[in-house]
């Protein structure tokens, strides 16, 4: 689970957490407490010693595919609908964020709470702010729709819209010229 186009800190966050699954069959680090725990520690959701729920982890995974529906938005897919957003807007209104100002006279936000759910509000702010600096619309999900990982897009043109060019847009290009010459043989 490397990343080889990241995402700027902290988007690369967000990232991280999308990326927590190889689709469509591929290991999911979320899946269970054990596994999802040292992950959840090292990327700030959960406190040091702390362990999730199955509850909490399977609304972090219902959090991680409303976000992936944003990335794929931003790679020109659909707008993600009310169910994809549902779990990211229980987060918006469960959750608040402290305001601080550190040393150099910034101004921080982080999470009030310390559970999981409170967290996440970590997140909605990194996209905030990556929407209000334009990179939120280069972080997107690949379009080969059996791999959706999430990638940044560093493109001139932020035309990218696949993770890797050899492997999946390979897949896709000969795909669609399979359908073209399938659609040419049958007039």
């Amino acid at each position: 689970m490397t990343e080889t186009k990241p995402a700027p800190w902290p988007l690369a966050r967000v990232q991280a957490l999308v990326n927590t699954v190889e689709l469509p069959a591929g290991p999911d680090r979320l899946a269970r407490a054990d596994e999802a725990a040292p992950w959840l520690i090292d990327h700030g959701l959960l406190s040091a010693g702390a362990s999730p729920t199955p509850d909490e982890l399977e609304f972090l995974r219902e959090v991680r595919e409303g976000l992936r529906a944003l990335l794929v938005h931003n790679a020109g897919g659909a707008a993600p609908g009310p169910r994809a957003l549902r779990p990211l807007r229980d987060v918006a209104q469960g959750a608040t964020a402290l305001a601080g100002l550190d040393a150099d006279g910034q101004v921080t936000l982080s999470a009030s709470g310390d559970s999981l759910r409170e967290r996440l509000v970590e997140l909605l702010v990194v996209i905030r702010d990556a929407q209000r600096d334009g990179s939120w619309s280069r972080l997107k999900a690949c379009a080969n729709d059996e791999c959706a990982w999430a990638f940044y897009d560093r493109s001139r043109n932020h035309g990218g819209i696949w993770c890797d060019m050899a492997d999946c847009g390979n897949k896709l290009k000969n795909r669609e010229f399979r359908a073209r010459r399938r659609a040419g043989g049958a007039r």
